[in-house]
């Protein structure tokens, strides 16, 4: 389990083709420390898998499934990424409940800058705008953010000189995609509710 507090900006290294899948390797000081063989780090809120490590380098499979649902096929040598390890049980919960497990992608719509902080509108895919609510949680590409206003077919986040410095919303132009996480306890409470009315979905 992840919470949305990106640990540091890494970079795209190496990109192989494999087909069916690809192979990353990935720059990170900060999440390679102390890092084995099978352990998680999300990349740009999508948990992967080490399957080795080098200095303050890292390498993940990802495969055909993860590509079409989220946006790290686009992502090349030079691409700039959000790294997170996993939280450790007792920690702080500094964002929220993160899985990584990308839900769908959304695109960057629109910035409007302003002397302290910066409003960004992102696309929603029709599928997840029912979990998306104002003040409620999302996770845009790893990043624990809290909504700002829920339309429906897109929403907007408040992103903070920190947010903008650390991690690769700073950077993100309207067009690109982004990965989106909504939260899971709305996901449950919708099968819960489902469940108690006998629809079974």
């Amino acid at each position: 389990m992840f919470t949305g507090i990106v640990e540091e900006l890494g970079e795209v290294t190496a990109v192989e083709n494999l087909g069916d899948a690809s192979r990353f390797r990935l720059r990170g000081p900060v999440v390679t420390e102390g890092a084995q063989h099978g352990d998680s780090i999300a990349v740009n809120g999508v948990c992967l898998t080490v399957v080795d490590h080098e200095g303050d380098e890292f390498t993940a499979d990802v495969m055909a499934e993860t590509l079409d649902r989220s946006s790290l096929g686009a992502l090349g040598v030079g691409s700039r990424v959000n790294l997170e390890r996993p939280t450790a049980v007792g920690a702080r919960l500094g964002g929220h409940i993160v899985q990584g497990h990308v839900d769908g992608t959304g695109r960057v719509l629109e910035r409007k800058p302003s002397d302290n902080w910066e409003i960004v509108k992102v696309s929603l895919p029709a599928d997840l705008a029912r979990y998306v609510v104002e003040k409620g949680s999302i996770t845009v590409d790893g990043i624990s953010l809290t909504v700002v206003d829920a339309g429906a077919d897109h929403f907007t986040v408040s992103l903070i000189p920190t947010t903008l410095a650390l991690t690769t919303l700073g950077h993100k132009q309207p067009g690109d995609p982004v990965n989106l996480e909504v939260d899971v306890i709305a996901k449950y409470v919708e099968r819960l509710l489902a469940a108690g009315r006998g629809d079974g979905k």
